[in-house]
């Protein structure tokens, strides 16, 4: 999907989702509910939500894809023609995969090299008593397009924001809601994130086009959000000071911060807006930041290995943790490299596994066609996308799934009506990244609840650019702004 350098743009417009006529609804719907009360058991009655251990959820979707199968069977489905579905999930998916791998080593070689800790170490110092909501959003928007991880942008400036806001007495509710509007705005336009690469993943495009779509509904909605904070900001009174001196000089010792590390992300950039095929311009940031690991860094990669050239391989493979004075900043300095990857690798496949056998049974097909009934026109598939997405966030209490399942179940009924693919991956987002930390049960609201010490029910009305995101992206429907349509271009890389 991300790379269509195997079929033509013809072959992609004409693909249609296959239509099996003894198929009738209730068997349809039999993998989705099936799949749906596993995931439903698995969250309210599983000790830990460890039933299949860290892949639980890549099993039920396997599970799923066994009972697609089963039902695809007394319907006259063949083997074979659920195993071509399924090759050809699988095949779209292959470029995507190399460029989550690209990412996990990105985020290695950029942590190693300084980029992300002195990204940290400048955005901290926009701190200012009397525009700190504000400054929160900025701050946790620049930390999460750093990281691409809106739970670890809470888990340590999301902490200490906190804690600053609270002395300066301001509502942990109001700081909470910045944190995390800035937090998944980041989470969303970040090209390290997982949910930023599988949404173009599930719809088909590519990811960078998706990134771009994105800032039509995404900037407005976090203008609106930081126009918000500013009004709440001029009307709440602050006492005290907001001292960030400890972490500022915990990153200045740890790491060689200076401006010059930002030449990596700034070249990634311009390769990107030269239109470069991602895989080239995120391969570049991994080689550019090793290079400056060595010349800015050298005390940090002696301290992770006996040689830099193991401390680089192990950045870009496998977990790098770089240990400080201030516990708050241990968790930001780690990552997974490319190992960190797998489980949403996984998850992409397991999930053209079962997409695939629903497909070859008919069952999307017959979902599909009744669900379009009630949305007929443009503006009710956007509607009906968003409401599936809100839908799957409340009942799977998994961001994942909210992208997957819809995305796979609406991909060709986008294109059936002549949309461009980008338009899918952003209604993903709008409605399914954003919208699971507003869902106590959800493994994304539960995870920023417990981590800020605050409610989803506290923090609920402040997270604005959460909430707003839905809305935006149906007004945009509605109005019929930038909303793409297919052409015959070739799909870029």
């Amino acid at each position: 999907m991300q790379d269509q350098s195997n079929l033509s743009e013809t072959e992609i417009q004409d693909q249609k989702i296959i239509n099996n006529k003894e198929l009738n609804l209730l068997e349809a719907l039999i993998p989705v509910v099936i799949l749906m009360g596993l995931l439903a058991y698995n969250i309210f009655f599983v000790e830990d939500q460890l039933w299949f251990g860290d892949y639980t959820n890549q099993i039920i979707l396997l599970v799923g894809g066994l009972v697609a199968a089963t039902v695809g069977f007394f319907n006259k489905v063949t083997v074979v023609n659920m195993l071509k579905e399924v090759w050809e999930n699988l095949r779209s998916v292959f470029v995507p995969i190399m460029i989550l791998f690209l990412v996990g080593a990105l985020a290695g070689t950029w942590l190693i090299s300084g980029i992300i800790p002195a990204m940290v170490y400048y955005g901290l110092q926009v701190l200012n008593p009397d525009i700190f909501l504000p400054a929160s959003v900025i701050i946790a928007a620049i930390i999460s397009i750093a990281t691409g991880s809106s739970w670890t942008t809470s888990a340590t400036v999301g902490i200490a924001l906190i804690g600053i806001g609270t002395a300066l007495g301001i509502s942990p509710g109001m700081i909470a809601g910045a944190v995390i509007s800035g937090a998944y705005f980041g989470d969303k336009m970040s090209p390290l994130s997982d949910t930023t690469n599988l949404a173009p993943a599930m719809a088909g495009t590519d990811l960078f086009t998706h990134i771009k779509y994105m800032t039509f509904t995404t900037v407005p909605t976090l203008i609106v959000t930081l126009i918000v904070f500013s009004v709440l900001s001029a009307t709440i009174d602050t006492t005290g000071n907001a001292d960030i001196t400890g972490l500022l000089q915990t990153i200045d010792t740890t790491f060689n911060i200076s401006p010059y590390l930002f030449i990596v992300p700034a070249v990634v950039i311009i390769l990107i807006l030269f239109k470069t095929k991602p895989l080239i311009a995120l391969l570049s940031g991994v080689v550019l930041a090793a290079v400056f690991s060595v010349i800015f860094q050298a005390d940090v990669l002696e301290q992770l290995a006996d040689s830099q050239f193991t401390a680089i391989s192990n950045a870009i493979l496998t977990d790098t943790n770089i240990t400080t004075e201030n516990e708050k900043l241990n968790e930001l300095f780690s990552s997974g490299g490319m190992n960190g990857m797998l489980w949403t690798i996984y998850l992409i496949l397991c999930a053209m596994v079962f997409g695939g056998i629903m497909d070859a049974i008919g069952a999307l097909a017959k979902i599909t066609k009744e669900l379009l009934k009630l949305a007929s026109s443009v503006f009710g598939l956007f509607a009906s996308t968003v409401i599936s997405c809100l839908g799957l966030n409340a009942i799977a209490s998994d961001q994942y799934l909210a992208i997957v399942i819809p995305g796979k179940m609406f991909k060709k009924a986008y294109q059936d009506k002549g949309l461009a693919p980008e338009n899918l991956s952003r209604t993903l987002e709008d409605s399914g990244t954003v919208t699971s930390v507003l869902i106590p049960w959800n493994t994304c609201g539960a995870y920023q609840s417990g981590v800020l010490g605050v409610s989803v029910a506290d923090y609920f009305v402040y997270a604005v650019f959460n909430w707003l995101s839905p809305f935006t992206t149906l007004l945009f429907a509605a109005l019929n702004i930038k909303i793409r349509q297919l052409t015959t271009k070739k799909v870029a890389v």
